[in-house]
């Protein structure tokens, strides 16, 4: 088909996350990518501002990847990793760990940021198990977190609406959110003082008592919630309450990690090591769907002692290690290396935050939050239509040719990290016109 021809939309096809039925009224539709740009149907050119879906890091259809992952499915299009293996599995792993901090020195293949959430819970709970305390069976997640769709993920998740429909899920308790707009609005990068997580923690074991807690989960940096930022010393006095009482500790990165903030992953920006990593996403580019867990010696160790003869954890998927997404994965680490893409957002960070704050006096602009190469633009919300302005400046900058995420009333920014700083001030000043023409 032309790819100039517009495609038909109909019903048989049920879109995730979506308005379906106003979208069918309305479709947005992309056809190619190359770069920093998706192409409609039609032709235009759409600036991408999101790396697709938080994720294609590297930018769009490099070559490296997609030859990379032709050569493999020529060679061979599926090993399965259930008692077999394959060498580029194994090559990935050691590739990966190199970048990971001391001591996360193993890895689990999933397929994507939700099943390696449900992994880590499931890794939690397993060692606990093993260790000859079964009890620890409860999670401490955190309010606005979102760690995917699978029922582990939604139980320690605290989006409500993505969990009004699913109940009744994991027994779990929340910690407070870190989005404090009474004292942080308008922040540029950490905020410098916030509550401390200990005493909400404290409260938590306190209810339930310490030795029925499994792990704390929480995203470094809460992506889909808005890119909310954790003050500073809050991640290092979370690590500390979590070893004082012997609780796991899991970052969900599967948005921070692979250079978003301008550094491998958040534990090196933070300098927090948790016991459990999980990832996604930039992995593979977002080229092939795969995801990694990693875990600590400590964590791997016990398995490997404690377990029954035999399998050590009876936990997997068909296509964990899948050879196109092994291949694909190491041709970004390679892309990565190359053009030094996990640390460049940290050259971009200060252009990325004066070009975002630089919208701070125009009308309907409530907050400005950044870290690295996140941003977020919160948008007043209308009495009794809340999410309603944010669809519809989605809708604005998709037209004036720039692809933006709206959470609520949100503006949502994560570009790839091979943006120049001119297609920075496009970006703004796009959503500067858009921002206006909804006042």
């Amino acid at each position: 088909m032309n790819h100039r021809t517009a495609p038909s939309t109909d019903p048989s096809c049920w879109l995730p996350f979506t308005a379906n039925r106003d979208f069918l009224n309305k479709p947005r539709l992309l056809s190619h990518a190359k770069g920093m740009y998706y192409q409609t149907p039609d032709g235009r050119p759409i600036l991408d501002a999101t790396a697709g879906l938080w994720c294609v890091n590297a930018g769009h259809c490099r070559t490296e990847i997609v030859e990379a992952i032709s050569r493999q499915a020529g060679e061979m299009d599926f090993a399965p990793t259930f008692q077999m293996g394959h060498p580029l599995v194994f090559q990935l792993a050691q590739r990966l760990i190199q970048k990971m901090p001391a001591s996360l020195n193993h890895v689990f293949f999933t397929n994507s940021g939700s099943e390696s959430a449900d992994t880590a819970l499931k890794i939690a709970r397993a060692y606990h198990y093993g260790r000859g305390e079964p009890q620890r069976s409860l999670f401490v997640g955190r309010e606005k977190a979102y760690h995917g769709v699978g029922f582990g993920g939604l139980s320690v998740g605290g989006l409500p609406r993505n969990k009004a429909a699913f109940g009744p899920l994991l027994q779990n308790e929340l910690l407070p959110h870190t989005l404090d707009q009474e004292h942080h609005r308008f922040t540029r990068g950490i905020p410098a003082w916030g509550e401390d997580p200990t005493e909400a923690l404290n409260q938590i074991i306190q209810k339930h008592g310490a030795e029925r807690i499994a792990a704390v989960i929480v995203e470094p940096v809460a992506g889909s919630a808005g890119v909310i930022v954790p003050p500073k010393n809050y991640l290092q006095q979370l690590r500390k309450a979590c070893d004082q009482n012997g609780l796991l500790l899991i970052f969900d990165e599967v948005i921070t990690g692979f250079g978003r903030l301008g550094t491998p992953f958040a534990a090196n920006f933070f300098d927090v090591t948790p016991d459990i990593l999980t990832t996604a996403k930039g992995l593979t580019n977002a080229a092939v769907p795969m995801g990694a867990v990693f875990v600590s010696d400590s964590i791997y160790q016990s398995f490997m002692h404690n377990a029954e003869e035999g399998i050590e954890f009876f936990h997997g998927y068909t296509y964990s290690g899948h050879p196109l997404a092994c291949a694909a994965a190491l041709a970004t680490l390679d892309l990565h290396e190359k053009e030094g893409l996990l640390t460049r957002g940290s050259e971009l960070a200060p252009s990325f935050e004066d070009a975002l704050h630089s919208l701070k006096e125009l009308p309907l602009v409530t907050d400005i939050r950044n870290v690295g190469m996140m941003g977020a633009i919160e948008l007043q919300s209308q009495p009794e239509h809340i999410g309603a302005r944010g669809m519809a400046a989605l809708q604005k900058a998709f037209d004036s040719g720039l692809l933006i995420r709206t959470t609520g009333d949100t503006i949502a920014l994560s570009p790839p990290l091979i943006i120049s700083k001119e297609e920075i001030n496009m970006t703004v000043k796009i959503i500067r016109e858009t921002i206006l023409s909804l006042s």
